[in-house]
């Protein structure tokens, strides 16, 4: 079952190429983290500028490293249904424990076409799917009662990462499907309310910084301890804030170099963090606690 947390891996690049030392590094850190899967190229791996080519290779290399120990779960979503066919079988064939399918993007299908899109791609492959809905960077929002028409057609598609930043809308999702389908948050910043509805965890940008304590909240929540999760979560909520002061990944990426653990390296069209938001970053880290 896809629950808990799940760490949007940044992809680290060094001198134009992927870094694989560095990306070892940062795995490493996610599993002594305690987190529960990584999610390689997603949104916050850059999958929009990486070739096919490494976009596979980063996966298989992603299984290897893991080794087992967490969970994976590949995005391999694309606006084109069959390169995403591609990219997921490619993916399951590389031993991957799941798939992560980001709405398409740019030419905006009806809802229809959402249902066909993701039907497709879930009936080619046998390994359980996870849709994302972000209808703010792909232009279009995959609605509740068209998710339950797919979860209903294909066995397999088994969670969404919910990143409408809508509550009501997510709320309607768990109330349509219930238990057949598990709702993750696709928004730190939501994190807390979105468990408080029934979300059962958090793909997260700011776990690649701080693995521990946000699965801390997690943790505690699940335990009834829900005073101590909302403590958590509020001495968090700056810093949740701060991974989204310029697109994502740009401000997490540039967290990571100041902790020496990766190039700040990020591949056009985005750019380096502008310096008065970094100035902005490394206040709301040193207000954590984290040593710069």
């Amino acid at each position: 079952m896809c629950t808990g947390l799940y760490t949007a891996l940044i992809t680290p690049f060094r001198n134009g190429k992927i870094d694989y030392d560095a990306a070892g590094t940062l795995i490493e850190r996610q599993i002594e983290g305690g987190v529960d899967g990584i999610v390689p190229m997603g949104t916050t791996g850059e999958s929009p500028t990486v070739s096919f080519a490494e976009h596979k290779e980063f996966i298989r290399k992603v299984v290897e490293i893991v080794a087992g120990r967490v969970k994976v779960m590949a995005g391999t979503g694309s606006n084109s249904t069959s390169e995403a066919v591609c990219l997921s079988q490619s993916a399951q064939e590389n031993g991957v424990d799941s798939l992560l399918l980001v709405n398409p993007y740019y030419n905006r299908p009806t809802q229809e076409g959402l249902i066909r899109h993701f039907s497709e791609i879930a009936r080619s492959v046998k390994i359980p799917v996870v849709l994302y809905n972000i209808p703010g960077r792909t232009g279009v929002n995959f609605l509740p009662e068209s998710i339950k028409t797919l979860v209903e057609a294909c066995d397999n598609v088994v969670a969404i990462k919910e990143a409408t930043g809508d509550i009501s809308q997510m709320m309607r999702v768990i109330e349509l499907c219930g238990e057949r389908l598990t709702l993750l948050s696709g928004d730190d910043n939501l994190l807390l309310p979105v468990l408080s509805i029934g979300g059962r965890g958090v793909i997260s940008v700011l776990s690649n910084l701080l693995p521990a304590d946000v699965k801390k909240i997690i943790t505690l929540f699940d335990d009834g301890k829900i005073d101590d999760a909302r403590t958590l979560f509020y001495r968090l909520l700056p810093l949740c804030r701060a991974m989204f002061l310029e697109t994502n990944p740009i401000p997490v990426k540039r967290a990571m170099e100041l902790l020496g653990l990766c190039s700040g390296e990020i591949r056009l069209p985005l750019t380096s963090m502008r310096a008065e938001n970094t100035e902005v970053l490394i206040n709301a880290m040193k207000e954590y606690g984290i040593p710069l």
